[in-house]
């Protein structure tokens, strides 16, 4: 019988095959290295594979060189709370005020604004390209500038004009939404890589150890309503025990996490030690990372047997608290009642709170679905904002709200005063901040008449990115992790901080 490589156990009724099958790349390198020695066929081999040497190797950051400095400076945030509105909401009929649009109403948008610009293949077999302002009113709130107009189906976001930044200049390269949410969760249109949340789960960590980093909740919206993928809150190439734990509005908040019926506490604890053992086994062999990763999520899970619950259970909130979110805050999985929870979590010291609110691809029916989607939304996002300034918590919480992209200022289909739709628009859209460090009751970047260009101050989402990062004290130039051969980063190689947004 051929002996298997060093490293490897051979059971009696395997072959060859099988267990070749089984050999991880690690495995396989490592048990050559046994073999072979570190002479020169070794070497050769490494230079056919494409391993580095070893005086690349040892010049290179190692991953704890590198959280080893982190966070790069003092920080103005602790955490995120992240509210992805699924979809792309409007923006010309919710924070960008165009009043001078009603004089071009049904006409045909000119030439000289679209100027070439790619449309989706929704519109682009369209005669006609017909203006349609907003049907919206708009009313100016009270902030600390010349005062923020905002659309009156965004009455409770109104209330908080003083605290939020409305940046109106963000643009980005995606016109679809796979892409264009993919962009703004991992900074780059490629799925595969690293979440935001994730960055800042291996970057900084958690504060609480009986909760997951990086947590994500999920709303159904109404209307039509885009696939929402688990690698949008992935790990990529990071660590595994980094991606984002979403909880659900079902019965078990976590799958799988309750213990089955007699099986007790105890006997789960002697379960995780002795399969942290043979975990552990297992890792002095092959030398893989995700065995480490197993061991530190089954960690994890057991003590979110215990925290889990107690997060969950409103009970012990105050009539006052749950009135200021809203009558939906008692229904679980409604936006109202994930406003709470990330305020609860935010509460525990979880590093990135994701809220994802499904339902904003407006392409038709666009002023009743943008009603329902405004009414469920507008008063929980206010009271969250209002309740963590509250506690004491949004100078340190950095909050924002967006969107994938933005809406265009033609109507997409037939266009009457009560029924229209807006294509996806990627050259201008807005969102708004709060909190952490962001400069509160401004707004900025401006757009062209008919919300179309930007005419100054352009935000890319990597310079979002970089500015967030910035809040929570690291330098997005700095935090990289090696894979593939390379460095990678949240920010790719671009991304400039905002700095007139900073407080």
């Amino acid at each position: 019988m051929t002996t298997p490589p060093r490293g490897v156990t051979a059971h009696p009724s395997d072959s060859l095959e099988e267990y070749l099958v089984n050999l991880t790349r690690r495995r396989f390198f490592g048990s050559l290295a046994g073999t072979f020695g570190a002479g020169m066929g070794s070497l050769a081999l490494a230079q056919l594979v494409g391993a580095p040497s070893a005086a690349a190797a040892a010049s290179a950051p190692t991953p704890e060189d590198i959280l080893r400095n982190l966070p790069h400076y003092a920080p103005k945030a602790k955490r995120v709370i992240y509210m992805h509105m699924e979809g792309a909401p409007s923006q010309i009929d919710l924070f960008d005020h165009k009043p001078a649009l009603a004089d071009f109403y049904n006409k045909d948008l000119p030439d000289t604004i679209r100027n070439g610009q790619r449309i989706t293949t929704m519109t682009s077999g369209q005669a006609r390209f017909p203006v349609a302002p907003s049907i919206f009113k708009f009313h100016r709130h009270e902030n600390n500038e010349q005062g923020l107009m905002l659309s009156e189906l965004l009455p409770h976001t109104g209330s908080i004009a003083k605290d939020i930044c409305v940046i109106r200049s963000m643009h980005t390269q995606a016109i679809n939404h796979e892409p264009g949410i993919t962009f703004f969760q991992t900074g780059t249109e490629q799925p595969g890589r690293p979440s935001f949340g994730s960055w800042m789960s291996y970057g900084l960590g958690s504060a609480n150890s009986n909760l997951p980093s990086f947590v994500v909740l999920i709303t159904q919206g109404i209307g039509n309503m885009q696939a929402l993928s688990a690698r949008f809150w992935g790990s990529g190439f990071l660590p595994s025990e980094h991606q984002g734990c979403r909880l659900r509005s079902g019965k078990d908040s976590v799958l799988y996490l309750r213990d089955p019926d007699g099986v007790s506490r105890d006997d789960r604890r002697r379960m995780l030690d002795l399969v942290g053992q043979l975990n552990e086994t297992e890792f002095q062999a092959t030398l893989d990372p995700e065995i480490r990763a197993r061991i530190a999520q089954f960690e994890m899970a057991y003590r979110m047997q215990m925290s889990v619950p107690e997060l969950t259970d409103l009970s012990h909130e105050t009539p006052q608290t749950l009135e200021m979110y809203g009558p939906n805050v008692r229904t679980p999985g409604t936006f109202a009642a994930n406003c709470l929870l990330a305020r609860r979590l935010a509460e525990r010291g979880v590093r990135f709170i994701q809220l994802y609110m499904r339902g904003w691809d407006q392409h038709g029916n666009l002023p009743s679905e943008l009603r329902a989607q405004c009414e469920a939304v507008d008063q929980p996002q206010a009271a969250l904002v209002k309740d963590l300034k509250r506690l004491g918590l949004l100078d340190e919480t950095l909050v924002l709200w967006s969107g994938e992209f933005g809406r265009t200022v033609y109507s997409q289909g037939t266009l009457t005063s009560e029924n229209y739709g807006r294509d996806h628009h990627p050259r201008c859209f807005s969102l708004w901040m709060a909190g952490g460090g962001v400069r509160p009751g401004i707004s900025y970047g401006t757009t062209d008449d008919f919300s179309y260009n930007i005419l100054e101050n352009p935000v890319e989402v990597h310079d979002l990115h970089a500015t967030m990062m910035h809040l929570m004290g690291i330098d997005h130039r700095k935090l990289v992790y090696r894979a593939q051969g390379r460095d990678f980063r949240l920010t790719d190689v671009k991304g400039s901080i905002i700095t007139p947004v900073i407080a």
